[in-house]
């Protein structure tokens, strides 16, 4: 029995400078993955080839069973969902009409969207808490704001696997928390499977229930994030000597930065 994503072995490379080298994880179906590690490692690319959006150059890749590069683009985008960094619409839509950009995918060729998909869209900006924006301008929200619009557009694809690039890198701290209350929302009440790449190790560790630790295009570690988010793992990931201990009023491990692994006191 397959999770509902699996990789093997699976190796990618930009040219001749290999990204991706032997990645082998499960993703099972409802869960919530971190994806942890220094600038560079592949954390990006490793969401890209799981939304197909580049196929590997080795190993394997399954959704629910099937070769993601077997899957028709069209209909892998009904169940898999990627939000990137930074969205630059090249014009000025409004956020409903984002929104409804989701919808694209269930389409047929030159169709319009219909009754059923305008709910769909409100339908997401009211589980991200945007609906009272549907008719603002997208180019004139906060940088939080347009996170959860961008949030509500993927979820307008209905999708099973909905993954994130860095979703936080940006947003004050307020927003951060806003935002990490939503997505543990999503994984809890609409049962969306997550995958979250980031730098925020106190992100990871307050949503994620399972981590996958990058360095070097390699998986340096994985399994439950109360068994991999530890001192030793930390200092080998990022080269930082770090304080991990379980925040009572956080509910959720905390990462306190030391120093410099090998630097004084």
């Amino acid at each position: 029995m397959y999770g509902l994503l699996r990789a093997a072995d699976l190796s990618f490379a930009y040219g001749t400078a290999p990204v991706l080298r032997d990645i082998s994880l499960e993703v099972s179906r409802g869960a919530f993955v971190g994806v942890l590690g220094p600038n560079g490692c592949g954390k990006s690319t490793l969401l890209k080839l799981m939304a197909g959006v580049v196929p590997p150059q080795g190993g394997t890749l399954l959704f629910d069973g099937e070769p993601v590069s077997r899957i028709p683009r069209r209909r892998l985008a009904r169940r898999v969902a990627i939000v990137p960094q930074e969205t630059h619409p090249a014009f000025d839509y409004s956020v409903l009409e984002m929104v409804l950009m989701g919808r694209h995918p269930h389409l047929g060729a030159f169709a319009f969207e219909g009754p059923a998909d305008v709910a769909a869209a409100h339908d997401a900006l009211a589980a991200t808490g945007t609906a009272h924006l549907a008719t603002r301008s997208y180019m004139t929200l906060s940088g939080g704001e347009k996170q959860r619009v961008i949030i509500a557009s993927a979820l307008a694809q209905a999708p099973d696997l909905l993954l994130l690039d860095e979703p936080t890198a940006s947003l004050d701290l307020g927003h951060q928390l806003g935002l990490a209350a939503l997505l543990r929302d999503l994984n809890a009440s609409r049962a969306v499977t997550l995958v979250l790449a980031t730098h925020d190790l106190n992100l990871a560790a307050s949503v994620c229930s399972r981590l996958v630790l990058l360095r070097e295009g390699r998986v340096l570690a994985q399994g439950p994030t109360t068994e991999v988010l530890t001192p030793a793992n930390v200092q080998a990931l990022y080269d930082v000597d770090a304080d991990v201990t379980f925040h009572p009023g956080a509910g959720h491990l905390m990462v306190t930065p030391l120093r410099r692994h090998g630097a004084q006191a």
